[in-house]
């Protein structure tokens, strides 16, 4: 019997109980649709984090206090000034302190919890940070003290339930009168990470009047931006050196960090690829499930058959021929409940992502041939193994038992 003559029988044999065929592919279906659809969001969500880091640069260098040391010397204003002498860091092109913390912002009837970062001009370039409406913060606000703000679009809307139109607006900033210079474009983001819910202010002014700190000149964080990807190492050695020469308290020991974009790049990577497997591995448990569902019916459709398999051997049939016949149909089965898995995951991940958009987020489930294979694939070899069980127990039926039964 061919090839063809096979697949046709099998089909035959199938479509004459349509439902039973159906449910049994239920479990296939939904297996291979929860392994793309989750395998695809896992991709989106990698690939948003990776050009989330990207954008920011890969040669984007962040310092902060800590080290090795018990007791690690501040960061400084005094610091960030060394770190951006040509002299001793040729290849330094942006330095940015930074203090931050979260603060109250408001306006007569209105009030919100805001991230405040305080700056200096340098931070707008390391950060790729753009004004919609209004200007940056500038040399003359922080040689100046001057108490301006720039508003992230979250607090604006909140504040003022609109984001244009608003230089000149007086806020209230943990109490201190601040003027609005502008509004920074939507940046995206939810949660911890939302950008949009921001304000930006000098950072001499927020030394002065805001954010306190134990040691003169203290902040929190120093951005350094070398001139490009090639000369970030040598720009860490240079950075280290620096930091070295100016914190003798802890000899033998640094009491600062350096880290850049790249390590965040390859550790979201691994840890988003991990995720990925962990959810596709998580939904390839259902797939096991239906796999064990193709397994019952075609049991009972050898308990059915009996004596059709009967007489199929009593007219020359081979038991290898039976076997065949079986696992054509477990793996009609598998298959057609794959590609429809596949339509169903595809469907899933486009919802997922319309979703994402409509809320703001930057979340684009991308739905991959090796996802497609992968399910494709394991759909088919578990229709495959367990329909080996039921088409050996056809295949070793007796002619003469299996004519006797009822």
């Amino acid at each position: 019997m061919t090839l063809v003559q096979l697949i046709l029988e099998a089909l035959d044999s199938l479509t004459s109980n349509k439902l039973r065929s159906a449910l049994t592919m239920l479990g296939i279906i939904i297996g291979v649709g929860a392994v793309v659809a989750m395998m695809s969001v896992g991709s989106g969500a990698q690939s948003a984090i990776t050009e989330s880091i990207e954008s920011i640069g890969v040669n984007l260098l962040y310092i902060v206090s800590g080290g090795e040391s018990d007791h690690p010397q501040p960061l400084t204003l005094e610091d960030a000034l060394a770190l951006d002498d040509p002299q001793l860091a040729p290849e330094v092109i942006h330095v940015a302190p930074v203090l931050q913390d979260q603060a109250e912002i408001s306006i007569p009837g209105e009030f919100t919890s805001a991230s405040l970062i305080a700056v200096t001009p340098d931070f707008f370039e390391v950060q790729n940070a753009e004004v919609a409406e209004g200007q940056r913060i500038t040399h003359a606000h922080v040689e100046g003290y001057q108490a301006v703000a720039l508003l992230g679009t979250d607090v604006a809307e909140y504040l003022f339930n609109t984001r244009a139109n608003l230089v000149g607006q007086k806020v209230r900033i943990q109490g201190q009168i601040f003027e609005v210079v502008g509004v920074l474009e939507e940046a995206g983001g939810t949660g911890f990470q939302n950008d949009d819910n921001r304000v930006i202010v000098p950072l001499t002014t927020a030394q002065q009047r805001l954010l306190s700190r134990p040691y003169p000149g203290q902040v929190d964080l120093i951005y350094v931006q070398a001139s490009s990807s090639e000369t970030v190492d040598a720009t860490i050695d240079d950075v280290t050196q620096i930091l070295r020469a100016r914190h003798t308290k802890s000899l033998g020991a640094d009491d600062f960090d350096i880290l850049n974009t790249q390590s965040f790049l390859e550790t979201a990577t691994e840890i988003a690829g991990t995720m990925t497997i962990f959810l596709g591995g998580i939904a390839g448990i259902s797939l096991l499930v239906g796999g064990i569902g193709i397994m019952n019916i075609m049991l009972v459709a050898v308990s059915e058959r009996t004596r059709e398999i009967g007489l199929r051997k009593a007219l020359g049939a081979r038991k290898n021929d039976i076997r065949i016949q079986f696992l054509v149909e477990a793996a009609l089965l598998s298959m057609g409940g794959g590609f429809l898995g596949i339509a169903l995951g595809w469907g899933v991940a486009t919802l997922v992502g319309r979703i994402a958009a409509a809320s703001g987020n930057t979340l684009n489930p991308q739905v991959e041939l090796n996802a497609v294979l992968l399910a494709t694939i394991f759909s088919t070899a578990v229709g495959l193994f367990f329909g080996i069980y039921p088409a050996n127990r056809a295949a070793g039926l007796q002619p003469v038992e299996a004519l006797r039964s009822e």
